[in-house]
């Protein structure tokens, strides 16, 4: 299961009685970025229970060995944390890096991927790279 803090909207308030300054035009990001808060074990030892990671968002360059954020397309209502196997003709196939826990595509089948892991920023900061599969 994930959490995740995905909106912040800057917004212009009065201070002090003088008018809020126009607003300036926001530079678009190469990458939409998303922050998430992993919960649940399955990831472990490459994630753990609290870690807060970046994703960046869309499925495009997604390969085997990613770390991607995903929906199970049986469990709609379910956001997930797993590795990418391999595309299938129902999605992608889905692998949580701990084998005692089977809350993969072993027991939900294929995902639509959300996004793509591309580090953890807390509690211990770092990249994540590409895994063999």
């Amino acid at each position: 299961m994930i959490e995740h803090d995905i909106t912040w909207t800057p917004y212009l308030v009065e201070v002090n009685g003088m008018r809020p300054p126009p607003p300036c035009p926001v530079p678009r990001a190469r990458w939409s970025l998303s922050a998430v808060l992993v919960t649940g074990p399955s990831m472990a030892p490459t994630l753990r229970h609290g870690d807060a990671v970046l994703v960046r968002r869309g499925d495009r360059g997604i390969r085997a060995g990613d770390v991607v954020v995903a929906v199970f397309r049986s469990r709609p209502d379910l956001l997930v944390v797993k590795r990418a196997v391999g595309p299938t003709a129902e999605g992608w196939w889905l692998a949580g890096d701990n084998p005692l826990i089977t809350d993969d595509s072993r027991a939900y089948g294929g995902a639509d991927i959300w996004g793509r892991v591309v580090a953890r920023y807390w509690p211990r900061p770092r990249l994540l790279c590409r895994r063999g599969v």
